[in-house]
């Protein structure tokens, strides 16, 4: 059954995240969720159901799969991705907003862009986090915890959209919060920093 205007938009918010976090895993379950019958994508999404896009995606996972849990490695994967994961995000967006008018289709996907660029952000800053940790097993918990999320709200907003949307812009809320908090630490270091500098010469 297609989606009503309200579930197709809670489908761009949980899709959108889903790529920002995977956009690999996404592209994947979406076509293969379409081919199995279980979601009805708009026409102009057909190519996500391609064989060949699907492969290409699942072997691409395969790749982030593993790059994405070796330290290091995984901040140089993840800065790359920010070209690919925003993009795709906003290219899906586009294409499943068809129906509706160009200014709705161009808020939907710059929405889209913005939500993924989010949950990239999040997830990198995560990594930027643990990645000085001298085990590994932070980085495969926490990128095994990311590929599972992704694969799980994607599927979830085929069954049940507007939960999904609801999920995404939980933890995206979450990431909004955390990146400020850690703006105005950043910010009161500075300040204290140049109080100290001045205050010799005052």
């Amino acid at each position: 059954m297609p989606f009503s205007a309200r579930q197709l938009a809670a489908l761009v918010v949980a899709t959108s995240f889903a790529s920002g976090l995977n956009v690999y895993a996404t592209v994947a379950t979406l076509g293969l969720l379409a081919r199995a019958g279980i979601v009805e994508l708009p026409p102009s999404l057909d190519l996500v159901t391609s064989w060949w896009i699907i492969a290409a995606s699942v072997a691409l996972y395969l790749v982030e799969f593993v790059a994405d849990k070796i330290p290091a490695v995984d901040l140089v994967w993840n800065a790359l991705q920010t070209f690919v994961r925003v993009p795709v995000a906003a290219l899906l967006a586009y294409g499943a907003t068809v129906q509706l008018s160009i200014g709705e289709q161009l808020v939907a996907t710059t929405a889209a862009a913005l939500i993924a660029l989010a949950a990239h952000g999040g997830k990198t800053a995560a990594r930027v986090a643990v990645t000085p940790s001298p085990e590994p097993f932070s980085n495969v918990a926490l990128s095994l915890g990311e590929d599972a999320l992704a694969i799980f709200i994607t599927w979830l907003a085929s069954r049940h959209p507007f939960w999904a949307a609801a999920i995404a812009a939980l933890i995206l809320a979450v990431i909004i919060a955390l990146a400020r908090a850690v703006v105005r630490e950043v910010r009161a270091v500075f300040r204290g920093a140049q109080r100290q500098l001045q205050s010799p010469f005052e």
